[in-house]
C-alpha cells in the first residue's frame, strides 16, 4: 500500500489516497493516537470511491472514532469497464427507463461485477489491518449486493450496514440466508430504482439473529441525516 497524498480536515480527520496493485482508495481516520476500529464501504457500482455524499458519511464516520475505507473496485466507479460492461450498464439504464423486465440484463453486468470486486476488497483489508492506527473488528457500510458476498466470503467483517436492497443479484439473494452478521438494513419507501417488497423479502431472508429494518419515505437520493448518526449507533455497539 502506497499513500499519495494526505490532508488534515477542518473536522479533526486525516485523509489520504492510496493505491494498491491497481486499487485506487482513499483512507479516512481520526486524530487519535490510539487504533480505531475499520468501517470497509463501498459505493453503488456507478459511483467512484470520490462521491460527495460518500466522502461526506465517510467523513462523519471518522470523526466520530473510526476508520473508514473505500476503493474503486474492478469495474466500479473511475476503474476501466470492458465494452460489454458498458452496453449491459446502457441497456439496463434504457430498459429502467422505459419500465421493461429489468432481470435478465441485470444479472449479466452485475453479478460479474460483484464477483470481481470481491478479490479487490479482500486485497485491500489485508493491507488496512496491518497498519498500527487500525485495531479491533471490521465492518461493512454500503452497496448490499457486494456486502453480502463480502459478509459470506470474509470472515473479519463482523456486522453489516446495507443500503436499499431492491435489485440484488439471485446468488447474493440466495447468499442471503448465510449471512449472520448484526445487520441494520437501510430503505427509502418510495425508491424508483429498488422495489420496495423485493427489499423487505431480502431482509426476511437474511440468516442474522440481530437485525434491524429503517424505513423512510423518500427516493433513493432523500435518506435523512439522522440515520447517520442511528448507524454510527449501531456500528458503535458492535465495533468499539
Amino acid at each position: 500500500m502506497r499513500f499519495t497524498s494526505e490532508h488534515r480536515l477542518d473536522d479533526g480527520v486525516l485523509e489520504r489516497e492510496f493505491t494498491l496493485g491497481e486499487i485506487p482508495g482513499t483512507l479516512w481516520t481520526p486524530e487519535s493516537a490510539a487504533p480505531v476500529p475499520l468501517i470497509l464501504t463501498a459505493h453503488n457500482n456507478g459511483l467512484p470511491k470520490g462521491d460527495s455524499r460518500l466522502v461526506a458519511r465517510a467523513r462523519l464516520s471518522a470523526a466520530a472514532g473510526y476508520a473508514v475505507a473505500s476503493i474503486d473496485a474492478r469495474g466500479c466507479g473511475d476503474r476501466p469497464r470492458s465494452p460489454d460492461e458498458e452496453r449491459a450498464r446502457a441497456d439496463f439504464r434504457r430498459a429502467m427507463q422505459a419500465g421493461a423486465p429489468v432481470d435478465e440484463v441485470f444479472e449479466s453486468f452485475i453479478g460479474p461485477l460483484v464477483e470481481n470486486a470481491v478479490p479487490d476488497w479482500q486485497t485491500t483489508l489485508d493491507a488496512l489491518v496491518e497498519l498500527p492506527e487500525i485495531g479491533g473488528p471490521v465492518g461493512y457500510s454500503g452497496w448490499t449486493a457486494l456486502g453480502i458476498r463480502l459478509a459470506v466470503a470474509e470472515p473479519r467483517i463482523s456486522v453489516a450496514g446495507f443500503f436499499a436492497g431492491g435489485y440484488v443479484p439471485h446468488a447474493q439473494r440466495e447468499e442471503a440466508r448465510q449471512v449472520t452478521v448484526p445487520l441494520l438494513l437501510l430503505l427509502q419507501w418510495d425508491d424508483e430504482g429498488n422495489p420496495r417488497q423485493r427489499a423487505l423479502d431480502l431482509f426476511d431472508a437474511f440468516g442474522s439473529t440481530e437485525k434491524t429494518l429503517h424505513a423512510n419515505l423518500g427516493g433513493h437520493l432523500g435518506t435523512p441525516w439522522f440515520e447517520r448518526e442511528d448507524g454510527d449507533r449501531f456500528f458503535g455497539r458492535h465495533l468499539k
